[in-house]
């Protein structure tokens, strides 16, 4: 069924949760637009004339000249522009963060000390805020070393398993571990929400990526662990499953099977019109397969050859076996099409659509996602003597604030954020 989004007299599960966007790139961001998804209020805080690095990260770029890769991140949010730099913009940030319900940031540790943004300092100004630093590999030896999703998975172990035997490294086909880092980083800000909901009390919440990549290798690190060797590349195929690995078919395409037990072996034998395939000693059971992986591949290749992936895929899932033919992404956003889960939603006007999120709540739906922010389009208004860097309409309370603006120090930018921070702040529909 399509995803469900929240009208606007639907509850939102993060109703009223003021989120304080500080990090920048990929993980951080990801995390935040998971929020802004289940209903937080998300401001985007970037350097002013650049902004978050991903913006230039093209091609591709959108339409409107915006870079997909920081359109996949960034959905949801109001985006404001902050010189940490400067005194005035930094005030403006920490009256943010003593604001925000959630603060979350990817700077190196101990750099945000001198703005008065690190978490000791946040959590002295509010003792309800939940501060989430993301780093590559942590605040302690590491706390030096710049985390780049690529070195981590270089360094974390996920390029030794990944690729053919014999063959280079390879890494994931996406930036797999900075997307796993910000579902690390959405679920402890979550129970660190429930705690402070219990007890009033916020807390520091830190994630690396190091750290989530290790937790992701699942039984490849608990394999290293039990036996203390290593595991390498095998491509597509399981170390502990057979046949779990892409056959091919008719001119060599290939057909991803995932055959998870002895039950699920004998309707691929039966179904490839060779159901003694299930007597064979060779083949009776898992570890029997695994084995003899090779002869098996073998014999299932030797009958797969007659017909094509999309033939096998038809007549093995009648038979409820595990299959499917290695589809390009737009194959796979059709495929989800097809099956109703509606994958791709609009944003605006004269933006790229975007996958919709993936969350599925029957009482409080996300909601409705918006077109990422111009940078700085949410921020303070052009005034006189006001630091503004748009041509939004002035807020009230910079008339009062700047009335007098003959001096020569720069005013903060804080006196604007009142309209920046109300959650009331209507948007417009998509």
């Amino acid at each position: 069924m399509p995803q469900p989004t929240a009208p606007r007299t639907t509850p939102k599960a993060l109703e009223g949760v003021l989120v304080a966007d500080f990090s920048r790139v990929l993980a951080g961001p990801l995390a935040a637009a998971t929020l802004a998804d289940l209903g937080a209020d998300v401001v985007k805080v970037e350097r002013p004339g650049s902004g978050d690095d991903t913006r230039s990260w093209g091609p591709p770029f959108s339409s409107d000249g915006t870079a997909a890769y920081f359109d996949a991140a960034n959905r949801s949010k109001r985006g404001l522009a902050l010189d940490l730099a400067d005194p005035g913009d930094a005030a403006a940030a920490r009256e943010l963060a003593r604001r925000a319900d959630v603060l979350i940031e990817n700077f190196r540790p101990g750099a945000l000390a001198r703005y008065g943004l690190d978490p000791s300092a946040t959590l002295a100004a509010h003792p309800g805020l939940v501060h989430c630093s993301i780093t590559g590999f942590g605040s302690g030896a590491g706390a030096r070393l710049p985390g780049y999703d690529f070195v981590v998975q270089a360094v974390g172990g996920l390029m030794s398993i990944t690729g053919e035997p014999g063959g280079p490294p390879l890494k994931a086909g996406v930036a797999l571990v900075d997307v796993l880092t910000a579902k690390d980083a959405a679920t402890a800000v979550l129970a660190a929400l429930r705690h402070r909901d219990r007890t009033g009390q916020g807390q520091h919440v830190e994630v690396n990526l190091l750290s989530s990549l290790l937790g992701s290798l699942v039984n490849q690190a608990s394999g290293q662990l039990a036996t203390g060797r290593d595991p390498g590349p095998m491509g597509n195929r399981h170390p502990s499953i057979a046949p779990y690995e892409t056959l091919a078919c008719r001119d060599g395409e290939p057909l991803a099977v995932a055959v998870g037990n002895d039950r699920q072996f004998r309707a691929l034998a039966q179904a490839l019109g060779a159901p003694g395939l299930a007597d064979d000693e060779r083949f009776a059971h898992n570890q029997d397969r695994v084995r003899h992986r090779a002869e098996l591949v073998g014999e299932l290749e030797k009958r797969l050859a007659a017909e094509t992936p999309a033939a096998w895929t038809e007549r093995l899932t009648a038979a409820s076996v595990p299959c499917g033919p290695v589809n390009s992404v737009g194959a796979a956003l059709a495929l989800a099409e097809r099956l109703g889960l509606a994958p791709v939603v609009p944003v605006g006007a004269g933006r790229a659509p975007q996958v919709r999120s993936p969350l599925r709540l029957s009482a409080t739906p996300v909601v409705a996602p918006h077109a990422p922010p111009a940078l700085d389009e949410h921020g303070a208004p052009s005034a006189p003597g006001c630091p503004a860097r748009t041509t939004r309409p002035r807020h009230p309370s910079c008339d009062v604030h700047h009335k007098s603006s003959g001096s020569a120090t720069k005013p903060s930018r804080s006196c604007c954020l009142p309209a920046l921070t109300d959650n009331t702040l209507a948007w417009s529909s998509p």
